[in-house]
């Protein structure tokens, strides 16, 4: 299998599958680390783009923020509920990957 030419890959929908398919499997599966598989391969996957879309800069930026996104959804999810605080960070690291990358 080949992959995309990372110029050629649309991270937004990336990051946000990463965030929730993270999350639903691992609730589904009962095993957390096999989210963190997911979580893992859609942002590095993400990353690649980033990179080379945005530069060094900018990837390290949303890649920071897309990590943000999962640390800050643990705590947030106490306060608001774990689906609205999964779907929040997925959205804002989806819109981030959508202005700083995938507009260009």
């Amino acid at each position: 299998m080949k992959l995309r030419a990372a110029e050629d890959v649309t991270t937004a929908p990336l990051a946000a599958l990463g965030l929730v398919g993270g999350y639903v499997t691992a609730r589904e599966s009962g095993v957390r680390p096999l989210g963190g598989i997911v979580l893992g391969v859609a942002g590095g996957y993400a990353a690649r783009s980033w990179l080379a879309r945005a530069g060094a800069p900018a990837a390290a930026g949303l890649t920071a923020l897309y990590l943000g996104g999962f640390g800050a959804s643990h705590p947030l999810a106490k306060k608001i509920g774990a689906w609205p605080a999964v779907l929040g960070v997925a959205a804002l690291s989806a819109i981030a990957s959508h202005v700083v990358a995938d507009r260009r």
